[in-house]
């Protein structure tokens, strides 16, 4: 079921173009993450949807109802900035219930309802505190209770984990996700880290340039990149400039390689033909595998639980030798004896590869 409906939304200031007829649905208990370099528009189609910088075109339908034209106050949102934006004078309790007393809810179902959120957050005993006697994290978690104090239809979250260290980071992240699928509620997020964006998100919607490249689930915008903006940003992509000789064949520096069919490309056209360093393929190569390689480990970067290998291997072309980055195991780097100056046979699979024009 659908909740929030955006449709030709366009946001100008002055002859900039912030956002460019953005059209996009969201159903009802997601996740959704918009994710995108700065200045890409992802903080601007945030605040449009809240209604905090209201959009130059275009409506925005909530469960139904045209919210284009209301105010905040008006709209069912409740919203988490990265800089925990908490009132300094207030205490933790009072910061939480703001949003209940501003309702002229009763104090006692006030009272109830912050010691309900605090707990839920993992903050049973910082109601009494003050948000200066609290860490980054804990202000934080502060800031969601209070967004979620209202029983709101919708969350955003402006980039809320980004002035956070990394482990802290890495625990809100699971938390956040695990309270959002106990609740159920619609959740919008501001990120540019492709991690959290992968690990907390039911769908991705990549930003670039005020309009929307690509959206799909963390699987498809991983694996099956729309474009090569996608391929780029999220995760690490190995670019080879080539010729397309073919639908279903590239040839780089005057090697073929075997790839998927291709519908809007014409032979003869310059491509890049791209796949994942994690793709390359070392073990277990039968004979007459397809885009089979010989290549040079150039460097050898350790990582932790990997190395980044740089391959390079000397085709046919006269010009210089083809350079890629591969993720190896340490234990495929253990068992083959791989260092510096190793030669090896690697494949490029034809169903890992993409290609998109140069």
């Amino acid at each position: 079921m659908t909740y929030l409906e955006v449709r030709s939304l366009s946001k100008r200031y002055g002859d900039f173009t912030a956002l460019g007829d953005i059209t996009l649905d969201i159903a009802e208990g997601e996740f959704v993450c918009f994710l995108g370099p700065s200045g890409c528009g992802k903080t601007t189609l945030l605040r449009a949807i809240a209604g905090l910088d209201p959009q130059s075109s275009g409506t925005i339908r909530q469960k139904g109802q045209d919210v284009s034209a209301l105010p905040p106050a008006k709209r069912d949102f409740g919203i988490v900035f990265q800089s925990y934006a908490l009132f300094p004078n207030l205490t933790v309790a009072d910061n939480v219930g703001y949003g209940l007393v501003s309702r002229r809810d009763k104090k006692a179902a006030i009272a109830a309802r912050v010691v309900e959120l605090l707990a839920m957050v993992g903050l049973p005993d910082a109601g009494p505190k003050y948000p200066a006697q609290l860490s980054g994290g804990q202000q934080q978690r502060v800031a969601l209770a209070r967004a979620l104090a209202t029983s709101p239809g919708l969350l955003l979250l402006d980039e809320p984990l980004s002035a956070l260290d990394a482990r802290v980071r890495l625990r809100l992240r699971h938390e956040i996700k695990a309270l959002q699928r106990r609740l159920g509620v619609t959740t919008i997020m501001v990120t540019h880290d492709q991690e959290e964006a992968l690990t907390m998100a039911d769908r991705i919607v990549v930003m670039n340039h005020g309009a929307i490249e690509q959206v799909g689930t963390p699987q498809e915008i991983y694996r099956r990149p729309a474009s090569a903006f996608v391929a780029d940003f999220v995760g690490s992509m190995n670019f080879l400039q080539g010729t397309l000789m073919a639908p279903d064949k590239v040839q780089v520096a005057g090697v073929d390689f075997a790839c998927p069919g291709q519908e809007g490309l014409a032979p003869g056209q310059k491509v890049n033909l791209c796949i994942r360093p994690e793709d390359v393929r070392v073990r277990d190569l039968p004979q007459g595998i397809a885009n089979r390689l010989t290549v040079e480990v150039a460097e050898l970067d350790f990582v932790g639980a990997f190395c980044r290998a740089t391959l390079k291997a000397a085709l046919k072309s006269p010009s210089a030798d083809v350079a890629m980055t591969a993720d190896f195991s340490s234990n495929l780097i253990r068992d083959l004896g791989v260092e510096r100056g190793t030669r090896l046979d690697v494949a490029l699979p034809p169903d890992r590869l993409r290609v998109f024009a140069a």
